[in-house]
């Protein structure tokens, strides 16, 4: 299949566009897939061109022998086969050659998380006598009792937040909307943050974001990602076990083993898929024994 611009397949750069317009995806998302389908075509071009189910299998093994983990390689294979039913529907391929090989299966892992008093000691670390110590734990506060991804935490605005409710409207992956509780500690921490986010932000070109640097601009994913590693480290949690997502993680963790059903946590998540919730019903050895002595007919 030869190239129409460098580095990608041909109509690759339509597929990319088509996916950013159709699925609302993240610029981020959209370099993944742009890198996917740039390490594809080198197989493709190994291949001379051929492109066929054996061409698939080719990079899939070549990306096994550059030691991948199958998440990754599963991840790989979704971009390339989505692209392929990309070309069918718009006509531009009358075969599609992923429609034969089996999908790398991706191992299901339990889900990283903190223990409730691992998560009640991080966001209790920031100093709430400075001016970024009560941004950083209304950040905190904010992570852990809605689960957003970090993305949906930096897009958020003022406006987005109901005290009235304790609800934030989120805009999640696709453009798609949901109304998340934020429940009473983190409602107070960002009544807290208020005022100083007030006085710092960029009066005339206010961005209207909920969380702005100490310039008063709407904050990057980075900056979150620095903020959670830090205070992490401060509460004795490495920082290689620790990032915004296990956040995430942890809050439906403990809501699943609160009692909280699937559905609601799903949709407070903005899972697509109950499928991808249902991951949260392992619970830990302690909790399952638990539930057991005190369910149980014959547990105790």
């Amino acid at each position: 299949m030869p190239s129409t611009k460098p580095g990608l397949p041909e109509h690759g750069y339509e597929f990319v566009t088509s996916l950013q317009a159709e699925r609302g995806l993240s610029v981020h998302t959209a370099t993944a897939y742009t890198r996917d389908l740039r390490q594809y075509v080198e197989t493709i071009l190994r291949c001379n061109g051929e492109v066929s189910q054996d061409t698939v299998r080719d990079h899939l093994a070549t990306l096994r022998s550059a030691g991948l983990a199958e998440t990754s390689i599963a991840r790989k294979f979704a971009s390339i086969r989505s692209y392929h039913r990309f070309l069918l529907v718009e006509g531009f391929s009358t075969t599609d050659p992923t429609a034969g090989v089996d999908a790398p299966r991706r191992p299901q892992a339990l889900p990283k998380a903190l223990t409730i008093d691992e998560a009640s000691k991080l966001v209790e670390q920031p100093d709430t006598t400075t001016v970024m110590g009560r941004r950083d734990r209304a950040i905190l506060e904010t992570l852990y009792a809605t689960g957003c991804r970090v993305t949906e935490l930096v897009n958020l605005d003022q406006h987005d937040v109901d005290f009235e409710t304790s609800t934030a409207f989120v805009t999640g992956k696709g453009n798609k909307d949901r109304i998340v509780p934020i429940g009473s500690f983190a409602s107070a921490s960002i009544v807290d943050w208020l005022p100083d986010r007030l006085v710092l932000r960029n009066v005339g070109t206010d961005s209207g974001a909920l969380f702005v640097t100490i310039r008063g601009n709407r904050m990057s994913r980075q900056t979150i990602w620095r903020i959670v590693k830090k205070y992490g480290v401060a509460a004795g949690i490495p920082a290689v076990s620790l990032s915004p997502h296990v956040l995430r993680h942890s809050a439906a963790t403990h809501m699943v083993e609160g009692g909280a059903d699937l559905r609601s946590v799903q949709e407070m998540l903005g899972h697509a898929s109950l499928s991808t919730t249902q991951i949260y019903t392992r619970v830990s050895p302690e909790h399952l024994r638990e539930i057991v002595l005190t369910s149980h007919p014959r547990g105790a």
